[in-house]
């Protein structure tokens, strides 16, 4: 299902797919025993029941919590499903603590008498099985997943919907195609749509419903296994795609003319967090990429804005667009598809954003989970004491020994930057998953969580001799052979104060030719930063400039006697 080249590089599912152009999706059907099952990845309000994987040699995971919050709140009664039964370390018993461990959690997140009376199965997805009944090894004809889709027949209710009614459906997703122009899809709550039929595009706003749009529809499609279908008609419970509007997007609803109010819209927890995107102005601009004004960027933040219901963007000052989001992780994605698609800009550090109510601050609450390995328990805590975290719980955990699970409640600003320190600290061993909590009172300046940096003061190519005189004053960020400008930064400091630099200083020739004169130069590896690490680098005084080929953090005054002057006012 992950068919974009990030996803394959990360792991992750970024991007809510469905039509046949993404090559899988997140949306499909079968047909089994004279029913048709419509399976959905991700899209909570979509759905009448839902399957929980669940590893069945690792428990429960912090994710896990987040979804299945999600789940419940919706109403679903979950159907639980061990994954990976076929592990030599896997036993009956195991499979019972961890199904008495997702018992618990359902208790915790406050699930009803109903949805904790949830039916379990056994499966090997890699091998292709399910079974109602613990089991290794089935027999042959029991290899295959029918017991799964039985089970979804029976426990899962059908749509409980009214084919009379006029029709209805709330957008879930949106692309757009080149030859069909803006494709919708969503589950069709009442009534019946064919194609060719009057429709209109409505949406909730605090002065009521207002009509988007007015159109015909002009295709009709459904997933079938994983190719996409033209249909003539639907009904209430189908999930289908359709064209033929050009301005309803996600969360708003498509109905009959006759319909005139809109279905309720979906909650979205809020942004916590803001970047400003502008154009790229360093003195080495406009050598990688061929899109480079302010329109062209703001114009890809506002179609982004469109099919991206959980990035807000507000137009700036001088060609600038203040980007809002719902964390680093989601912002970075978003600058690296830019970048591959070969845009240049500067992006200002993750802002949080905060929230003043009676008179006082708020700010954006996380909660974190980790795990990781016993020895590095106090290097986390003191890391995070310092980021302003709250530890709430604290044990081993289930299954792994050596292994602690820590749970925390800590603010956003302190967690921008912070998971590749944590990566660092525990050796690539370490766990851990951020969720959005609340807004709580403001929790005070952060601890020091970062050096200075060394600035360059010279254009041009970065020579290895230069290098070799800088290496002791700390760490630095590029290799001879770079270019750079007045105001980049080439490294960071020992101390906790900037220094100015020349990292183009050439050797000076001299007609005495000793032993000693040319010694080879031996350098240590430079840090080079990828773009998350840069993110959660680079301090409110400083930016990102971002080419197809380069990452570079630099000051946001190039000039050294501005940087001087601007240093003087007082901050925020």
């Amino acid at each position: 299902m992950d068919s974009i080249s990030l996803e394959r590089e990360r792991g992750i599912t970024i991007a809510s797919k469905v039509s046949s152009s993404s090559g899988g999706g997140l949306v499909t059907s079968i047909s089994w025993k004279e029913n048709e099952l419509n399976m959905v990845e991700r899209v909570v309000g979509m759905v009448e029941g839902a399957v929980l994987v669940v590893d069945a040699g690792e428990g429960p995971l912090a994710q896990t919590k987040f979804v299945l919050a999600k789940a419940l709140k919706y109403g679903l009664r979950p159907i639980l499903l061990l994954n990976k039964v076929d592990r030599p370390a896997v036993s009956e018993e195991t499979c019972n603590e961890v199904e008495s461990l997702v018992f618990d959690l359902f208790a915790n997140l406050g699930a009803t008498e109903e949805q904790l009376d949830f039916p379990v199965l056994y499966a090997s997805a890699k091998e292709g099985w399910a079974s109602t009944t613990f089991t290794k090894d089935p027999l042959p004809d029991a290899r295959n997943m029918s017991q799964l889709l039985d089970a979804i027949i029976r426990h899962v209710p059908p749509p409980t919907a009214n084919l009379d009614a006029p029709f209805q459906m709330m957008v879930s997703m949106m692309e757009k195609d080149f030859y069909l122009g803006r494709i919708l899809t969503g589950r069709v709550s009442s009534g019946v749509i064919r194609v060719g039929d009057k429709v209109h595009g409505l949406c909730k706003k605090d002065s009521g419903d207002h009509k988007i749009e007015e159109g015909k529809v002009t295709k009709l499609m459904k997933k079938k296994g994983t190719s996409m279908a033209l249909i003539e008609s639907a009904g209430a419970g189908d999930i289908i795609s359709m064209a033929g509007l050009a301005s309803p997007s996600i969360g708003h609803t498509v109905a009959n003319v006759e319909v005139t109010t809109a279905l309720p819209t979906i909650e979205l927890d809020p942004p916590t967090i803001s970047m400003t995107f502008g154009v790229n102005d360093s003195p080495l601009a406009g050598r990688d990429g061929s899109h480079l004004t302010g329109g062209k960027i703001g114009d890809r933040l506002m179609a982004e804005a469109e099919t991206n219901l959980a990035i807000n963007v507000i137009p700036g000052l001088s060609e600038s667009f203040e980007v809002q989001g719902r964390g680093e992780l989601q912002l970075g994605i978003l600058i690296e598809n830019m970048r591959r698609e070969g845009f240049e800009l500067s992006v200002s550090p993750p802002k949080v954003m905060y929230k003043n109510e009676n008179g006082q601050k708020l700010e954006p609450i996380e909660e974190v989970t980790i795990e990781i390995n016993e020895e590095h328990v106090g290097l986390i805590m003191e890391a995070l004491s310092h980021r302003r975290a709250e530890v709430t719980d604290m044990g081993p955990v289930p299954g792994n020994d050596g292994r602690t699970r820590l749970t925390l409640t800590c603010p956003s600003r302190g967690l921008v930057g912070y998971r590749s320190v944590f990566s660092s600290d525990t050796r690539g061993t370490g766990f851990m998953h951020r969720a959005f909590l609340t807004y709580e009172k403001h929790r005070g300046a952060l601890g020091n969580v970062r050096k200075g940096v060394l600035v360059s003061m010279g254009f041009g190519t970065i020579t290895a001799h230069a290098l070799m005189s800088l290496e002791a004053r700390g760490t630095l960020f590029v290799t001879p052979g770079m270019e750079t400008y007045d105001g980049m930064i080439i490294g960071e400091h020992s101390r906790d104060t900037d220094l100015d630099v020349n990292p183009v200083r050439t050797k000076e020739l001299t007609n005495v030719r000793a032993a000693s004169k040319d010694e080879n130069v031996k350098l240590s590896p430079p840090r080079l930063m990828t773009l998350e690490e840069a993110i959660g680098y680079v301090a409110s005084d400083e930016l990102i400039e971002v080419t197809p080929k380069a990452i570079r953090l630099r000051k946001k005054y190039l000039d050294v006697n501005k940087r001087k002057s601007m240093s003087k006012k007082p901050k925020e």
